[in-house]
């Protein structure tokens, strides 16, 4: 990489704008995070482009068009923001899944064509929602508005693990790889944990959340449907065009690159129509339906990962609404699963003689040469997004380095962040999850949703990547802060005038 000391220089800033916007008490704080955070994406964006990218093409009449017409959108996207803030959280969730299918091309008219073998592009859309909620919320700011303040729970673990993350690399083995997941992940993700919680959490918020999130998971089950019917994939992965030409049933990836990404996201849907059911929000028949849709697709996706997260939830979900039989049915269902899920790998590799590595879908091999690379680098890793080489590398393989993903959250933190960043890391979900069990306790079925959709994430993540590159993980997240925040800033004004109105109440002593 030619700007290697560029892109150094932004993770840094990057590390320091995030501490600054997560952990600000006051407007000028936030401003000067947000504004670092800004400086540090363009830094690497320079980075990466060495002299051939999209922001050098801006300087082209085409380019020069292009862009005009983008930053039209932009502010009138800001200015929506600006007079309706609330909107913020439902418009990044709207957007949050998507990937259009397009790639910078200078020899198209306006730089961009669509790309081709099934490849999906970046998360553009939330990327302009983001840019847009920025501006408005640092227009609001200027003109003299305070933010709220994010709960500690969340906000020092969150700012710990993104400035480590950044930092990180300045130590980094394949430094390429790591300055695309700051700029296209990490520092997009950092302002949306700052900026989402700042908008009002009015009633009707939640309410539409929910309706968004299951309508998302409704369009992606449908779409997936029409694919198993049809046999005709809109997005896959190369391998996924072999495998399903090969066997003999057929995986749809609907809107994805991946059928276990597909089934991630309806999962995620599934578990807000399940706690709808079990807390009676939903009308039956209409929470029915729309489990038979999501179910149906789901089972489409053929993605174990996915079907493990959702029995997963379902029991949450069943011991968190029911009584105590419900409960000890619920921990004699745990035990009983585990004990089948043991010996049915028993039986697979000593009966059938299969390997564990092909039961576990290849998942054993990679554990094992991502435990090699923990091993070699155990306090500080190899770098943000350096697992993947440095696995290939310590196997002495030829093999492409994709094939070295551990598809391990857990593992994958600890092999490029070390022992550090697996107790950051750690931190950061106990303090996520005691967030959300602060918002169930004061709202059951809105923490009860976040803590679902935060447990599906998690689940999956343990036999699939993308955790922390998921933005729902980090939009449930920043929808449980801000709601929390936006009801204590309710409760204070509530107090306030209470407080006035006693005051003025009170007889004025007589003078004589």
């Amino acid at each position: 990489m030619e700007h290697a000391d560029t892109a150094q220089v932004a993770a840094v800033v990057g590390a320091l704008g995030s501490a600054l916007a997560l952990l600000a008490r006051g407007r000028l704080t936030l401003l000067a995070g947000l504004l670092l955070l800004a400086l540090s994406e363009a830094g690497l964006a320079r980075a990466l482009s060495d002299g051939n990218g999209p922001l050098d093409k801006l300087a082209s009449a085409k380019g020069a068009a292009v862009g005009l017409v983008g930053l039209g959108v932009l502010v009138g996207i800001a200015w929506l923001f600006n007079r309706r803030p609330a909107l913020v959280p439902l418009v990044v969730l709207a957007a949050a899944p998507f990937r259009p299918p397009i790639q910078y091309d200078s020899s198209s008219p306006l730089l961009v064509s669509v790309a081709e073998n099934g490849q999906l592009g970046r998360l553009l859309p939330l990327y302009l929602v983001l840019l847009a909620a920025l501006l408005a919320l640092g227009w609001r700011a200027l003109r003299g508005g305070e933010p709220r303040v994010l709960p500690r729970l969340l906000a020092l673990p969150a700012a710990a693990f993104f400035s480590f993350a950044c930092l990180s690399l300045l130590w980094a083995d394949d430094l390429e790889a790591g300055v695309n997941l700051l700029v296209f992940f990490t520092v997009p993700f950092a302002v949306l944990l700052a900026v989402v919680p700042q908008a009002p959490f009015a009633e009707w918020v939640p309410r539409n959340l929910a309706r968004i999130g299951i309508g998302l998971a409704a369009l992606f089950a449908a779409i997936g449907l029409v694919q198993a019917a049809t046999h005709h994939l809109f997005f896959y992965a190369p391998n996924l065009e072999v495998s399903n030409a090969n066997s003999d049933y057929f995986r749809v990836t609907s809107l994805f690159g991946d059928p276990s990404l597909y089934g991630r996201h309806v999962v995620l849907g599934l578990g807000v129509v399940l706690v709808l059911l079990a807390l009676r929000r939903i009308e039956l028949r209409l929470g029915l339906s729309l489990v038979a849709l999501l179910w149906a697709g789901l089972l489409f996706s053929y993605s174990q990962s996915s079907m493990v997260a959702l029995v997963a939830i379902t029991l949450v979900i069943a011991a968190a609404t029911g009584d105590l039989r419900v409960r000890r049915a619920v921990l004699a269902t745990v035990a009983v699963a585990a004990v089948a899920g043991a010996g049915f790998l028993a039986v697979r590799v000593a009966a059938e003689g299969a390997s564990l590595d092909r039961v576990t879908s290849d998942r054993t091999q990679r554990v094992e040469d991502t435990a090699r690379v923990i091993a070699k680098h155990p306090f500080v890793g190899v770098g943000i997004a350096g697992q993947p080489r440095a696995s290939r590398i310590l196997a002495k393989s030829d093999r492409a380095t994709p094939n070295f993903v551990s598809h391990t959250t857990p593992l994958t933190v600890t092999a490029e962040l070390g022992a550090v960043g697996l107790a950051l890391y750690a931190w950061l979900l106990l303090g996520g999850a005691r967030v959300l069990e602060e918002v169930r306790r004061k709202e059951h079925a809105l923490g009860l949703a976040l803590e679902v959709s935060f447990l599906a994430l998690f689940v999956h993540s343990l036999f699939y990547s993308g955790f922390l590159e998921d933005p729902i993980t980090w939009v449930v997240l920043a929808v449980g802060a801000g709601w929390l925040t936006w009801q204590r800033a309710q409760e204070t004004a509530r107090e306030r005038y209470r407080r006035r109105t006693a005051e003025r109440a009170r007889p004025t002593a007589a003078v004589p």
